[in-house]
């Protein structure tokens, strides 16, 4: 079988294609416009009298805006300063709070440490702080029972004879929460 060739297209002349849109420019620019609109002196005016009350109206919105613009920012400035201010204050109250229980810590510091009820001072100081910091809402994490990733933080595990895996076997060191937040979860052993 014979294979059959496929002519190649001719391409018209680049500089033939210039010169036609050139010609199509050309008649275009001497096409008189068909938007031109005639109107009477009256219609003028009144045309005029529109552009002036939308540029007033223009003016009137941008300096609505700006003023906004301004109320905010003042705004802005003003409630980081009430937060500032506010943080400030919790932290003097809460430390007001703490000062009877650092007044206990001095009395049992200038006791006599070998002195009897010693050690039930202390205690006692430790049980006011305690309930102190239960009044500005501090809550211990219970670390008994089942390991919750969410609660606590496993540093060992161990495996112990009768105990399920994932059950805590000892805690290091207690966990504590405001509300609902989180400020130090409980360090742990977990049965493996």
């Amino acid at each position: 079988m014979a294979s059959k060739k496929n002519k190649p297209q001719e391409v018209e002349p680049v500089e033939q294609t210039v010169e036609s849109v050139e010609q199509t420019a050309d008649q275009q620019q001497t096409e008189p416009e068909s938007d031109v609109v005639t109107m009477t002196q009256e219609e003028l005016e009144t045309v005029k009298k529109h552009i002036d009350e939308l540029q007033k109206k223009l003016d009137e919105t941008i300096a609505l805006l700006q003023r906004n613009q301004a109320d905010f920012e003042n705004y802005r400035k003003r409630n980081a300063s009430v937060r500032a201010d506010s943080y400030d204050e919790g932290k003097r109250d809460c430390i007001k709070a703490l000062l009877p229980v650092l007044d206990d810590f001095d009395r049992v510091s200038e006791s006599d440490s070998s002195a009897e009820g010693w050690a039930d001072g202390v205690k006692l100081v430790h049980r006011k702080l305690t309930e102190t910091l239960q009044k500005e809402g501090l809550l211990e994490i219970p670390s008994d029972g089942t390991f919750d990733p969410e609660l606590h933080n496993a540093v060992m595990t161990e495996q112990v004879e009768g105990m399920e895996s994932g059950n805590i076997v000892q805690t290091f060191q207690k966990g504590y929460k405001v509300k609902e937040k989180i400020i130090r979860h409980s360090m742990v052993k977990v049965s493996e």
